[in-house]
């Protein structure tokens, strides 16, 4: 008997390590959980408490960035990244980076992380799931409810907002 309590204890108290995340599409999250390597801590954009000082990272290029982006996000690149950008980022910094959907991120996000940073997490479902879970975008004056999509293909998984190629 002991035995077995023991046994559905430890199930239970390991399924979170198991559990994925879910977007606000099936479809998506199938898409997501096949791209990314799930490297890094990931937080869905419901997940992010406004109260807390959180550094945003945007990892898109810099055309991306300026149609939108999280409001007082820092634009770090992804082709174009360069660690210098952050030079007054302390380490500890709590940090969500983002991109598209996540996966150019990620990348940017292990980067950080071999770089000492040691707070940082991946925005699940990107820019994407963060206006789709209906928060808020801006360009360099207001609020705003256009997207760069990256490219028609990737467009599909932008449910609101206006898409811009």
């Amino acid at each position: 008997m002991l035995n077995r309590v023991f046994c559905i204890f430890f199930f239970l108290s390991s399924w979170g390590a198991f559990a994925q995340k879910q977007t606000s599409n099936n479809e998506f999250t199938f898409m997501l959980n096949e791209l990314l390597t799930h490297s890094i801590k990931e937080v869905l954009p419901l997940e992010i408490s406004t109260d807390k000082e959180i550094v945003f990272l945007d990892a898109r290029e810099k055309e991306e960035f300026k149609v939108s982006h999280i409001k007082n996000a820092k634009w770090v690149g992804y082709e174009t990244f360069d660690p210098k950008r952050l030079k007054k980022t302390p380490k500890n910094s709590a940090i969500v980076i983002y991109c598209s959907i996540g996966f150019r991120s990620e990348k940017i996000g292990e980067q950080l992380i071999e770089m000492g940073y040691t707070n940082v997490s991946n925005l699940y479902g990107g820019i994407f799931e963060w206006i789709n879970q209906n928060k808020k975008v801006y360009n360099s004056s207001k609020e705003t409810q256009k997207i760069h999509t990256y490219d028609k293909e990737w467009s599909k998984w932008l449910q609101k907002g206006e898409k811009i190629y």
